[in-house]
């Protein structure tokens, strides 16, 4: 079915004259009242409450830099936990459990340890940019989702 561009005009006009001669509705007044409290409870949180994005410069920084450290240190803390369950080796007798767990960690140690020295240099830092390009494009895509589907133009906090 073909349409006619002067009637789709013609009715979008119409609607549009419709709409704005409408009332605007006001908001049941104890929903107004709750909705200000909520905004000036959610204005007076203290920073570290509110979320990442409203932190201060610093403690973000400080908080990625925690966060590298830990993941590093979770990587570099495998070979020791399976040092660790080695030396628990001779004690698991009352612990069964405790052998095949010791024998999986060493294993994944091992692997990693094997990975590290087998994958060129290269390779590594070139596999961590893509990953950090990844997520920096999953995050900007994410953001412009939400700012697509949730923030309207004129709402305050917006930036526009």
């Amino acid at each position: 079915m073909k349409q006619n561009p002067d009637t789709d005009e013609g009715l979008e006009r119409l609607i549009g004259t419709a709409l704005r001669e409408l009332p605007l509705r006001q908001a049941p007044a104890a929903l107004e009242l709750r909705v200000l409290r909520e905004l000036e409870r959610r204005a007076a949180l203290p920073w570290w409450s509110r979320s990442l994005a409203h932190w201060p410069l610093a403690a973000r920084a400080v908080f990625v830099a925690i966060c590298i450290c830990l993941a590093g240190a979770t990587l570099l803390a495998g070979p020791w936990a399976a040092s660790a369950f080695e030396s628990l080796h001779d004690s698991t007798a009352a612990m069964p459990w405790a052998r095949e767990a010791a024998a999986l960690t060493s294993i994944a140690g091992e692997l990693l340890s094997l990975f590290v020295r087998i994958i060129p240099p290269a390779w590594l830092r070139d596999a961590l940019t893509v990953s950090v390009l990844l997520y920096a494009a999953f995050f900007g895509l994410a953001i412009a989702a939400y700012r697509t589907l949730y923030v309207r133009p004129g709402i305050a906090g917006d930036g526009a």
